[in-house]
Order: C-alpha cells, then structure tokens, then sequence
C-alpha cells in the first residue's frame, strides 16, 4: 500500500482555553477527495493552517507529501496549493496579474508561465476576463480565479477551505465539476464544507464536531452506520399539504423520532410499529393527501444523529456545548430548503393584514422619531466595541497621560546650556575669568577647549559645539596696558532661536565685563580705562559676534532640513505598515504564507517599493527647500543622498515593527501615532534636546529620526563632511540595524492566532 499524502495522527491545537482541535487523526490517499465536514468554528481551518505548516499544532503531528507538516514546511509549500475561504487575492490586480504573480511565486519562467497561464484560464473558462480586476468579479467567477492561482504551479495536493461558501448554486455545481476534472487528472483534494450535498461528492469524508473527529470513511458507510436508522426503525418521505404547519405536529406523535423539513416533504425516522398511511389523523389530513415512501439515510441524518449523540456525552459528563465550541449547527439545510425552521403561516402573513397589524402600527410611529431614531442603540454598540478593545482603551487613556507627563518634563523653549568650544591662545588669568565668565552665565556649557584652528572650527561644522570663542594671543597684555582687547565670538545660526540667545548673551557679558573693569580702573587712576587703536576712548573688552552658516537668522533655515527628515520617516512608517496590514486584514498575506516565497524576499519585496516611494519624495521635498526656501546645501549631495538611503533603511524598518505589533489598520495608526509625536517633540526638529531632563535627554538617542535630523542639518547649513557626522552616522547605523534585526525575527511565515 502506498504511502498516504496526508498522515495525521493525534492533532491538537490550543488557543489558550479554547481547544480549536483534539486529538485529531486520519488519512488521506492519493487521489482522492477528502472532505472535512463541520459547523463553522469546529475546526477545520485550523487544521488546514496547520497541515500547510503556518500554525503550530499544540500537540500530535502530521506529514503532507511525506513531509512533516510543520518542521518541514517550506518543502511542502512548493507542491501544494491552497485556496482560502474568503477571498485572498489583490482586488487591485486584474485576473491576468494575480495569475502571473502567483507563477513568479512559485518561480516559473516566463515560457512555462505563459503555457500555465494558458491551461488554468481554459480550465477554469477566464479567458475573456483577463484584464478585469479581480475586486470587480462576481463571487463565482472570483472563486475561480482562486482555483487558478492555486493550480498555477500543478500541485500534488490541493487545499481548498469552504470553496463553494457563499456563491449561487450554479456556481457551486460549476466549480464542482472543475474539481471532479482536477481529481481525474490525478491531483488530491482535501475540501471542507459545511453543505451536505457537498459531503456526497467527496470519495472520503470525515466529521468533526466541537473540536473532536466523530467519523471517519467513505459517504456508503457513514450512511450504513448502526445508529443513523437504528433497528427497528424506518425512514421515510411524507409529502402533505402545508408541511411547515404539519412538521410540528409530526414531531408529537408517539413513534416518531426524528422529522426535518426537506424542501416540500417531511423526511422522518418511525418506529416499526407506526404505520405512515396510519398518520393522517394525527396530521388532520385526508388518508389520500398523505404519501409516504420509504428512502435510504442522507449524509445530513449521519451528521445530525452523531451531532445529537455528541450534544448528549456533553450534556451527561456536565458541559454545556454552546461553551464548548463556537459556533453549533445541529442540521445544515440542502439547498432549496428555503422554509427549514419556519413557523406555521399565519393570517398575519398576508400583506392586507401586516398593514393593520399592531406592529405595523409599533413600525409607523418608530419611522416618525426623526434623524435621532437608533441614536441610543449605536451609542450602546460602539461603547461595547470600545470595551472589547483593550488596545482602543490603552491607547485613549493612558497613551495620552503619558506623553503629557514626559512632553511637559522634556519641552522647554528657554535656552540654556548652549554647547560652547574655546580657542584660547592667551591662556593667562584674564581669558581664563573670561571663560568662567561666559559659563557663569548658565547661558553656555563648555564642552571643549582647542588648542588649533582647525579643531576649533571642527567643533563648529560638526555641530557638537554651538558657539565658539575665540581669545587672541596677547589679550591680558591689551587689557594691562589700557588697550581694548578684542575676543572673537563665531555663533552657529542654523537655529535661530538658539543663535539669537546666544549672541545677546555674549554681548551683554562682554559689556558687563567691560564695564566692571573700566569702573574698577577709573577709580583707581583717575584716567580713562582704556582706548581703541586710534586713541579714542573705549570700553576695555569688545566682544566682536559673527553668525554662521544663517546670518539673516531665518528660521526656516533650521526647520525645512530638519521638516525633510521629518516627512520621510512619515512616508516610509505610514505607508510600509498599512501595506503590511492591510495585506494581513484581507487575508492576502496568509495566502502568502502557504506558498514558497522566502521571507526575506517577501520582507524585501513589501519594502524596496515603498523605499524608492521615499526617496523619490525625498528628492522632491528637496527640490521644494532649494528652491523655494532657498536654502542651499553646503555640503557633499552624494553623501547626503547615500545617508538618506541609511535612514529610508530605518524608516521602513520601523514600518515593518508596526505591521508585526498591529493586527489592524486602526492598531497601526494607533502605533505609528506612538513613533511619530517623539520623533517630532524629542528628536530636536522644534527644540533644542539639551534643554531636556537628563533620562529623557537620554532616550532621545533611540529615536533615529534624532540622528538623521543633525545629519541634514550639518551637511544642508554648515557644510559638515564625513568625520563631522562619525557620531550621528554610527547612532543611526545601531538604531537601524537593531530595529530592521527585530522586525525581521518578529515577521515570520506563520500565524500565531486563528
């Protein structure tokens, strides 16, 4: 015998408390059409889920083509294919690319796609839609489609989850006759459905109720079990006038155990010992407007006795089913059952009576409330929703006190702390009183002193230092000899705000020095403290200011580079995880999962769009600042376009994080909301981060954006190199490898939830 394709041998899968499949096991051989049946939520996606190796079973294994189901997935996936119950292709792609996607998937040529596409459009009778967008098909011909795209790669084993599920009868009968073909040819099917008449279809068919297979084997021998028709019972078809009216009265009389309305007949299960023609009084029926033959069981009277015998053993071991599973359905109706569980016609049915009927009168004085009719009913259903969703509630409430605790702490519009470098060539007690002087003030920080020129503009153009001070050689000698002395103030006017702080400052202290030192010396010698080279009076120390790199001092000059930044991570975060989610949403990315693709080549292919998007909006924004702002760039455009590329890399990384934290599109504007106020408030783009307390000061080194702002700055305003940008090319190098290294572990090819 064969090896079997499909082998499962005591399956199970937990989700938490709830146990989606127990201890699940069969077969299924080559060849042959294996239907899995059940209500929804028993269980059958699942399994498929985990058959195709994207959810890991709880317990129990399975190999599929000889392969384990799960440790060897990737194997499997090249040879099976799988279409989904809803529908999981692009609407956006016409039928020909959604087929073309599919055969580059699975890595065919373009000759062989040609000729596949060529077979499965015959196959599945597409050839006068394929320019018609896949979003734009009926639920018939969109199924179609789906058996196109699975069949693309001639697949051993098909995959086929509820196919038939909600499409029209002939549709049905259609993509039925399509799988018997496919079967022909020699291709296995594993479909699962909930439609009785489906089940007949199926060479093989198993049941699975509330998590548990209940039967396993070929429709003849279900139907020739023991206790569907029990002994000493018959089954019969009655046809009687009215049977809606007349089920419920059949349903009480002694011997009958079982009646289900089918179509315009009842089909009932008697005791021996009932004769039907005898049932016409209990039924208040003339003896000749009753008919009765006797029938053979159904596969719907195999699943609905074994579902009452299941609902039984719940009931006696103290379970209540409707806990137990989901989703219950004791009967499924065949199609065309159109009155299956309807009350007896009443008077009240006729349209004459419905008019006068007091809830017609109730439905009349309802319509005349107005535009505020329903108001209390939505008000109730949304605070349901809002209370289902914990995320909803974390982010409404204790998102915002949080950033208003950290943003009221970290923003402070008052400069102090100015980063401050001193080039002091004199080097004698006066400079260094000066020095003291400038950072007495609380306006500056030293953060360096120089001893040559070029580190001392280095400082500068790098960005590490704000403000430079520059003390001439014989500075103490001016000052002793009643010469004005002249110190050299270079201030870094990319922000304004800062620029402007920082030379009052200087020169308000260069006048109080000043001052203090001519008041001290008029006192004492009775003369005039000091003069300027051309002899006149002078206050003894001027404090000469230059502006740098903005000397209009408009703030546009700091905002625009830094807005650049700012708009590109907005573009690459936004658009990346939507994508990504909204894939996941429509069920197109679990169709993904199932195929062979590699996940760095899908990472790659979901993000290389979206970083070309960003760079080409980078080069417009660009455009935009050069041109109308006219802000020029001063430095190297080849550096600054390869560390923008640096950054999209980060950007999107991020991007990607959120697809794998959002399960929806509301979660990740709710997540990329989270990234962005920081990136905004924290990363400098508005003010200045050494203003901040000292952990959020901290912090705002794990904001890239922190990092890319100073490189714009630097290379568009001061003309900053390679070595000036060493620390902040190397802080955004970490933040985007560390990102793009945790996204990527995090966005696997299986799903963690049904």
């Amino acid at each position: 015998m064969s090896q079997p394709v499909i082998d499962v041998r005591q399956l199970s899968r937990h989700f938490g408390d709830l146990v989606a499949v127990d201890r699940v096991s069969f077969d299924v051989e080559r060849g042959a059409i294996f239907g899995l049946l059940g209500p929804n939520g028993s269980g059958k996606s699942t399994i498929i889920r985990m058959l195709l190796g994207v959810l890991p079973p709880t317990a129990g294994a399975a190999t599929v083509l000889g392969f384990d189901a799960y440790g060897d997935a990737e194997s499997v996936k090249s040879q099976v294919g799988y279409m989904s119950q809803g529908f999981s292709l692009y609407a956006d792609l016409s039928v020909r690319e959604n087929i073309d996607f599919y055969g580059r998937i699975y890595g065919l040529d373009a000759q062989r796609l040609d000729e596949r596409r060529a077979d499965v459009l015959e196959l599945t009778s597409l050839q006068g839609q394929t320019e018609q967008l896949a979003g734009t098909l009926s639920g018939g011909w969109r199924r179609r489609l789906a058996l196109a795209c699975a069949l693309i790669h001639e697949p051993d084993l098909l995959f086929l989850d509820e196919p038939t599920a909600g499409i029209d009868p002939v549709a049905r009968r259609h993509l039925w006759d399509l799988l018997f073909e496919l079967s022909g040819r020699g291709v296995t099917l594993f479909v699962t459905t909930h439609y009785m008449d489906e089940a007949e279809r199926c060479t093989d068919v198993g049941y699975i109720y509330l998590s548990k297979l209940l039967v396993l084997g070929k429709p003849d021998q279900l139907k020739a079990l023991p206790d569907v028709t029990p002994a000493g019972t018959t089954r019969y078809e009655l046809r009687v006038p009215a049977p809606t009216e007349k089920l419920i009265l059949l349903r009480g009389c002694d011997g009958v155990r079982d009646a289900t309305l089918f179509g315009e007949t009842i089909h009932a299960l008697l005791d021996d010992s009932v004769a039907p023609s005898e049932l016409h009084r209990q039924l208040a029926v003339a003896q000749d407007e009753l008919e009765a033959r006797q029938i053979p069981p159904s596969l719907e009277d195999v699943f609905v006795t074994l579902t009452n015998e299941a609902e039984q053993r719940q009931a006696e071991e103290g379970l209540d089913s409707s806990e137990a599973a989901p989703a219950v359905a004791a009967r499924q109706t065949q199609p065309g059952d159109s009155q299956a569980g309807q009350r007896p016609a009443t008077a009240a049915d006729s349209p004459a009576a419905a008019a006068d009927s007091p809830a017609a009168a109730i439905v009349r004085k309802g319509n005349s409330r107005g535009t505020l009719n329903g108001l209390w009913a939505i008000l109730v259903k949304e605070f349901f929703h809002i209370r289902r969703q914990p995320s909803t509630i974390f982010f409404m409430l204790v998102v915002p006190v949080m950033q208003t605790i950290i943003f009221g702490y970290a923003i402070e519009t008052q400069i102090e702390n100015i980063p401050l470098v001193v080039f002091d060539l004199d080097g004698r007690q006066p400079s260094r009183e000066l020095v003291a002087a400038f950072v007495n003030t609380r306006r500056f920080k030293l953060v360096d002193q120089v001893h040559d020129s070029e580190s001392f503009h280095r400082q500068l153009t790098s960005g590490r230092a704000k403000v430079g001070l520059r003390i001439p050689p014989f500075y103490s000698d001016r000052l002793l000899l009643g010469e004005q002395a002249q110190v050299q103030v270079l201030i870094d006017g990319s922000d304004s705000q800062v620029a402007t702080t920082a030379q009052n400052t200087a020169q308000l202290l260069g006048v109080n020095l000043a001052l203090q030192i001519a008041r001290t010396r008029a006192d004492s010698l009775q003369v005039a403290p000091s003069r300027d080279a051309s002899g006149h009076f002078a206050l003894p120390i001027e404090v000469r200011s230059r502006m740098l790199y903005n000397a209009d001092l408009e703030s546009s000059h700091f905002f625009v580079p830094g807005l650049v930044g700012i708009i590109l991570q907005l573009v690459t975060l936004f658009l990346t995880s939507f994508a990504i989610v909204r894939e996941r949403e429509l069920g197109t990315l679990e169709q993904l999962f199932v195929t062979p693709v590699g996940r760095t080549g899908l990472v790659l292919g979901k993000l290389l769009p979206y970083a070309i998007v960003g760079f080409v909006e980078m080069l417009i924004v660009l455009t935009v600042m050069i041109y109308l702002f006219d802000i020029g760039i001063n430095g190297s455009v080849p550096l600054l376009l390869v560390l923008s590329m640096l950054f999209m890399a980060c950007s999107l990384s991020l991007g990607l994080l959120v697809s794998t934290l959002a399960k929806t599109q509301l979660e990740a504007i709710q997540f990329a909301f989270i990234i962005m106020l920081p990136s905004v408030l924290l990363s400098g783009f508005m003010f200045p981060r050494s203003e901040m307390p000292l952990p959020i000061y901290l912090a705002t080194f794990a904001i890239p954006v922190t990092y890319f702002i100073e490189i714009l700055r630097g290379i568009v305003l001061r003309g900053a190199d390679f070595l000036d940008l060493i620390p902040s090319i190397a802080g955004l190098a970490i933040c985007g490898a560390l990102v793009l290294i945790f996204s990527v572990l995090r966005f696997r090819k299986r799903l963690s939830r049904t």
